[in-house]
Order: C-alpha cells, then sequence, then structure tokens
C-alpha cells in the first residue's frame, strides 16, 4: 500500500523500490501489479505528489535491477560459476523467443530493448540476445532506460485506471491486480493455444 504518513512513507517507498529492484534481478516479484497497486491508492488519496514518486521509484528501480542483471550476464560470459547462472537465466526463455529477440534485435537494436520490458515475458529473452550480440553495457542502459520509464508509466496508468473505475481502493488496487495477472498471462496462454491448433 502507498504510504500516507510521514513514518510510512519513509518505509513504503523504499519497500517499493525494493521490490522493484528485486523483481528485476528474479522475476518471482509481481512488480508490474505493485505499482498498479500504489498507484490505485495514491489515486484515491487525490495525492499527485505521491503518483509522481512512484512512478521515479519504480522506474529507478526497474532499472537498477535490469542494469545489474545484464552485468552480471556480461561477468557470466566470462566465469564458470557464472556460466550456470546464465544457464539457468537462458532456461526461462523459451527458445523460439530467443531466437525472434535475436533476429529483432539485429535490425532495431535500441528499439526493441526498449519494448522488451512492456511485452510480458519478452526482458529475458532480449536481455539474453544482447547478451549474446556482446551489446556494451552503455548501448544496453541507453535502450533499457526509456523502457523502464514507459514500464512504470504504463503499470501506472493501470492502476489509475482501476483506481478511476471503483469507488473503493480495494476495489481498484483488486481490478489492477487481476488486469497485470491477465496481461502477464496473456503470451503463455495464446502461445499454447497456437501449439494445440498448429
Amino acid at each position: 500500500m502507498l504510504p500516507t504518513t510521514p513514518d510510512q512513507q519513509a518505509f513504503g517507498y523504499p519497500s517499493l523500490f525494493l521490490l522493484v529492484l528485486i523483481g528485476a534481478l528474479v522475476p518471482v516479484v509481481p512488480t508490474g501489479a505493485l505499482v498498479s497497486t500504489a498507484a490505485v491508492v495514491a489515486f484515491h488519496q487525490e495525492a499527485p505528489f505521491a503518483l509522481l514518486l512512484i512512478f521515479l521509484v519504480a522506474a529507478l528501480g526497474a532499472f537498477l535491477g535490469d542494469v545489474t542483471l545484464y552485468w552480471l550476464g556480461r561477468r557470466g560470459m566470462h566465469s564458470k560459476n557464472g556460466s550456470r547462472w546464465l544457464e539457468a537465466l537462458r532456461a526461462r526463455a523459451p527458445e523460439e523467443r530467443l531466437e525472434q529477440a535475436q533476429e529483432k534485435l539485429g535490425e532495431h537494436e535500441v528499439a526493441v530493448l526498449t519494448l522488451s520490458r512492456l511485452v510480458p515475458a519478452g526482458r529475458i529473452p532480449v536481455m539474453l540476445a544482447c547478451l549474446m550480440a556482446k551489446m556494451p553495457m552503455r548501448t544496453f542502459a541507453r535502450g533499457c532506460l526509456p523502457a523502464c520509464l514507459a514500464w512504470a508509466l504504463t503499470y501506472q496508468l493501470i492502476g489509475i485506471l482501476g483506481g478511476s473505475l471503483f469507488p473503493e481502493p480495494w476495489e481498484g488496487v483488486l481490478a489492477a491486480v487481476l488486469l497485470t495477472v491477465v496481461i502477464s498471462a496473456a503470451p503463455a496462454l495464446w502461445r499454447r493455444v497456437r501449439r494445440a491448433t498448429g
């Protein structure tokens, strides 16, 4: 939930930052739902400054998490222990998605990197394709920054939409969480449907 008192703010924004950062490194934390939930609460409190803070904190956490993950991946390409970590990361990226990412990356380097964060399950295959292409850290960061800004804005807008549709904050939170789950699950469901019909 979004902090309302100074004591809660001192705890709430750093918590949001850390959870988004951890979620970028280990994608088990539903970071999009966290950002949307915080935005719903800020919307109901009519706190535009809080919405701006949520946006900045979420974008910064996502950016630092992605850059750290890429840095670890680059180190992993050159070390024995790191290569096991890289293989574990690669196991999470479907082979067909990785091939698509490599093709698109060759054509539209930074644009693909920017869009990868907005496509559910698109970030890891694109990051792996960047690692395999030996993309310099500076180029990766240049594409990653607008990606994280767009990601934070998108999930914040989902939260604002959820908050505006329902009179009670908990209803908006529930709607925002459900919407983020549907958005995240849609690509995997689509791939299953295509396999079943193909």
